[in-house]
């Protein structure tokens, strides 16, 4: 048999998360949102993949990561992005990729419902980070050092939306 078909350890051959659904069960809160893991590092060789369900408008706070790119996938609603010194409009199907060490910051534009998958690969302590700032349900304080602890700088405020 090829050897690339063999278990190596001991996850699952697949791993699967109902919509809706978050991988362990949990739910999430972030105030103006909830996020849902979908794939966790300890799933895949450092890849962490997360669903932002959006029911106001508002989003993160201006940063970037030392070692993490992120991707962003639109599923449902509008969303503004500024990544470095660009800026775009996304819709259902677009899809972005800020790469480390880039600042970036974006929002969600309001409406009925937004919804973004968000890639980190490798995932670093991304998955730590949203387990810590979902216990005050609401979104991450603009606190340096709990940014700087998980991988990343905080560099400004979110995104004014009127």
């Amino acid at each position: 048999m090829n050897e690339f078909l063999q278990p190596t350890d001991q996850r699952p051959a697949a791993t699967r998360v109902a919509d809706g659904e978050d991988r362990f069960g949990e739910h999430r809160g972030l105030g103006i949102s909830s996020i849902s893991f979908k794939v966790s590092a300890s799933d895949s060789n450092g890849l962490f993949i997360l669903e932002n369900t959006f029911r106001q408008k508002g989003g993160p706070a201006l940063h970037l990561h030392y070692g993490q790119d992120e991707w962003f996938y639109i599923i449902e609603g509008e969303f503004i992005f500024e990544v470095g010194r660009e800026k775009f409009l996304l819709k259902p199907g677009d899809s972005l990729l800020a790469p480390r060490l880039v600042p970036h910051v974006w929002a969600y534009t309001g409406g009925t419902r937004g919804r973004i998958l968000i890639t980190f690969m490798p995932a670093g302590k991304m998955e730590a980070f949203f387990r810590e700032v979902t216990k005050a349900n609401a979104m991450p304080p603009q606190d340096p050092e709990l940014w700087r602890s998980h991988g990343m700088e905080l560099l400004g405020p979110p995104l004014t939306l009127e």
